[in-house]
């Protein structure tokens, strides 16, 4: 499969709410991406320091809605640093896909964003997107307590990391 990501538009409404409301149960409790029209565009409003980036797979005539991934609160200067969050979509958990999709999140977040650390904050129970992270390479830093609300909960996370120096050692 063909696989490219591109950032979130207007003309993605249609397939991102199917695919949020179709995997609602593997989303819950982790993240809750929007899955009305008005939490869709509610989305779209992003600010300077975010980029929201769509996951496509082509394998024959039409493109379908992999995954989504994004890098948020990028902070410039000394810093040159982003959170990363990612979900995937029913059908395709569990297929890899998203795997493929991490490594060109990554080079963008590393090329052409030119970010030098990319960290990913992970609930501790969250084996999928902990597997994710580490079979990307990504270390483990530590745990943050109550680090984020999640579906009206503090939650703790797992504070994983990856510089620009170690992307480059995995890429060789």
């Amino acid at each position: 499969m063909k696989l490219r990501l591109r950032p979130v538009s207007a003309r993605d409404e249609g397939a991102f709410l199917s695919a949020t409301r179709r995997s609602r149960g593997l989303h819950r409790p982790w993240v809750a991406p929007p899955t009305t029209v008005q939490g869709f565009h509610d989305f779209l409003e992003v600010g300077p320091s975010r980029e929201r980036l769509l996951l496509w797979g082509r394998d024959g005539p039409a493109e379908e809605l992999l995954g989504y991934f994004s890098l948020g609160e990028i902070v410039r200067g000394s810093f040159n640093s982003a959170y990363l969050g990612y979900w995937g979509v029913v059908p395709h958990a569990g297929s890899g896909l998203m795997a493929s999709g991490m490594r060109l999140l990554l080079r963008h977040a590393f090329t052409a964003t030119r970010l030098h650390r990319v960290e990913a904050n992970i609930q501790p129970d969250n084996r999928a997107s902990i597997a994710l992270a580490h079979r990307a390479g990504f270390r483990k830093e530590g745990l943050s307590a109550r680090y984020l609300k999640v579906g009206g909960r503090w939650r703790d996370h797992e504070r994983w990391a990856m510089t620009v120096e170690d992307w480059r050692g995995r890429s060789r």
